[in-house]
């Protein structure tokens, strides 16, 4: 009787504690982090400005700072105010080759 007794409490105690398990992410759902998946981490300044290339000559483009390193690429464009690569009527999309600039010195902007 004593036996008995023991493996019923002990039935008891293994279904509150499976309850307990299946119930806990329904109580209190786990942190899930957001990422985007993106493979290059770029900050695009809005606006065209004007990019300054490597032999000289000046066009117009747009900025972008690479988060990971602080390199700064710029992205030519052919027109002032146009946010994408047009070059003259064409069936196939332009694309703008990176230039790069330059560098930010993230590591020394510590207090």
């Amino acid at each position: 009787m004593k036996l008995d007794w023991f493996v019923k409490s002990l039935l008891v105690v293994i279904a509150v504690l499976v309850a307990i398990v299946a119930f806990r992410p329904v109580v209190q759902p786990p942190t899930v982090m957001a990422q985007d998946g993106s493979p290059y981490p770029l900050h695009i300044e809005q606006g065209m400005v004007s990019l300054r290339k490597s032999d000289g000559t000046t066009t117009w483009g747009k900025v972008a700072v690479d988060m990971r390193n602080g390199d700064v690429w710029g992205f030519p464009m052919q027109a002032q105010n146009t946010p994408y690569p047009v070059y003259g009527p064409s069936e196939t999309p332009k694309v703008s080759h990176p230039v790069y600039l330059g560098k930010m010195a993230f590591s020394e902007a510590v207090r």
